[in-house]
């Protein structure tokens, strides 16, 4: 169901499932982007407080505010509440269902519209991970124009501790506003997008190629559907695979982020100041070490594979549904 495929046109000329709309693709990209964050909040709070911390994260450094999963996961619990693992999960929620809807519209239109124009091969053949990859890298920048708004603020929401800077969401996008203007919203836009197009066409590659393989060990044609347990795995696997490859990116991106919002920081240890995508990365490498830009890579994997796993499988599962409602 991922991505324009003829053999499903040929069950819909069958009268076996009908064609699915942009909105189809929209809704199964909201549904499946709210249905991931809701379960996977808390990795996500993790992970960011893991890649903010400048100070070695390993037991014994006295300054130290984290230095395991473990040890996070009750430190926050301790001095915030267990709802803080569910910190800045309003816009989470919003980033994730505009940017799935994005995301999953854009690449279908993009499979859709660059079918007729390529070579077997690389639309169905050995060579369709490249095929994918690179519409889901474009649907992937498209995505982020879109929400990285709602990624600062949620990111600055997730970030401070207590006492809060900001009161309410309202309360933050105004002081956002006041900062620096419009620009405040699009902090780390640089990294973000040399992010952003690698991973996310990584992870639409990458699963291409996991279900290619789990059909072809399975005797499969192409247009059987995988299992959600199926889509899962190679979905998480996809996952792992390409946020492995750009995680030094995904680190500079949040350290960028939160500049401006060095007060809320100081509860958990040293604040440097960056003044760009180089000097931050520079500066991280020099003061932490190259581990530096590795920070929070352990969450981050975990949530990786379950929410690429989750996100492919229920977009797949939303879909297969959608085709068979009638209008």
């Amino acid at each position: 169901m991922v991505g324009y495929t003829p053999s499903a046109s040929a069950e819909i000329d069958k009268g076996q499932h009908r064609q699915l709309t942009k909105v189809d693709y929209g809704f199964a990209g909201a549904a499946s982007g709210a249905f991931t964050r809701a379960c996977l909040q808390p990795l996500d709070v993790l992970k960011i407080r893991f890649q903010l911390q400048e100070e070695p994260m390993k037991r014994g450094v006295s300054t130290a505010k984290y230095n395991s999963i473990l040890q996070a996961v009750g430190s926050i619990i301790k001095e915030e509440g267990p709802q803080s693992l569910w910190k800045g999960h309003v816009p989470a929620q919003a980033l994730s269902i505009i940017y799935g809807i994005a995301q999953f519209v854009t690449f279908e239109g993009l499979t859709y519209m660059a079918y007729p124009l390529l070579p077997e091969e690389l639309t169905t053949g050995v060579y369709k991970p490249v095929y994918h990859f690179v519409c889901g890298g474009v649907s992937g920048c498209v995505a982020t124009l879109v929400s990285l708004p709602v990624d600062v603020l949620r990111t600055r929401l997730v970030s401070q501790g207590e006492p809060k800077i900001y009161k309410s969401i309202s309360h933050a996008l105004r002081s956002m506003y006041m900062e620096a203007g419009i620009r405040t919203f699009y902090k780390g836009l640089t990294p973000t997008m040399i992010l952003l197009f690698p991973q996310t066409g990584f992870q639409f590659g990458f699963y291409a190629l996991f279900t290619r393989i789990w059909k072809r060990a399975q005797d499969m044609t192409d247009f059987h559907q995988l299992s959600g347990f199926q889509s899962l795995l190679c979905g998480g696997l996809a996952g792992v695979c390409a946020k492995s490859g750009v995680y030094p990116l995904d680190v500079i991106k949040k350290r960028l982020q939160v500049q401006g919002f060095e007060e809320a920081r100081r509860p958990f240890g040293r604040v440097t100041h960056y003044s760009g995508f180089l000097h931050c990365t520079t500066t991280i490498a020099k003061q932490e070490g190259m581990r530096g830009l590795f920070k929070g890579l352990s969450p981050s994997l975990l949530k990786a594979f379950f929410s690429v796993g989750l996100n492919f499988a229920a977009y797949e599962k939303c879909c297969q549904w959608l085709a068979r409602v009638d209008r």
